[in-house]
């Protein structure tokens, strides 16, 4: 396994102790903020201004590649920063959750030109297969395209996604 530099941030010096001594037995080397470490270690955030790759215990920074839960013990703590280090990002109550929808980063995402086809389609009453053969696509893309509309549109009925789509259109059109 290879032994990682790791910098140890906190204000209170016990904590420091304990993080610094969790770090050590994984086998990692404890340097100073100064020394390029290839991960800090921080307690509670990151440091301000920091940059670097940093696994935060008990903190909520999005920004930190890595967050653990405050009680994490020092094999999550030894996992966080190896995965880190390795360019993964660590955060904590996704254990076995698998893959889910992602956050839009905006209410109203845009809705790609394949899905707008697929949308007037659906508008059209077609089913699946017909909009593969229309549209030379695969009927699992079809699915897909369909699946990704209700997700933007926040619809979970083709004809819901139609209504909200054309309330959308009528919303954001602007007449001049």
């Amino acid at each position: 396994m290879e032994r990682l530099r790791v910098a140890v941030h906190t204000t209170d010096p016990l904590r420091r102790a304990a993080l610094g001594r969790v770090v050590s037995e994984a086998g990692h080397i404890v340097v100073e903020m100064q020394d390029t470490p290839d991960v800090i270690l921080a307690d509670g955030g990151r440091p301000p201004g920091e940059n670097r790759l940093v696994v935060a215990v008990g903190g909520v920074d999005e920004e930190a590649s890595g967050l653990l839960p405050r009680d994490a013990d020092a094999s999550q703590i030894d996992a966080a920063i190896r995965a880190v280090a390795a360019g993964l990002v660590v955060r904590p109550g996704v254990r076995d959750a698998g893959f889910g929808a992602m956050r839009e980063t905006e209410a109203y995402a845009l809705l790609t030109p394949r899905e707008l086809e697929v949308l007037a389609a659906l508008a059209e009453g077609m089913t699946n297969k017909a909009i593969a053969r229309r549209l030379d696509i695969s009927l699992h893309t079809v699915k897909f395209h369909i699946e990704s509309l209700f997700r933007k549109l926040g619809a979970r009925t083709r004809t819901e996604a139609v209504a909200k789509a054309s309330e959308r259109r009528r919303r954001e059109t602007i007449v001049l």
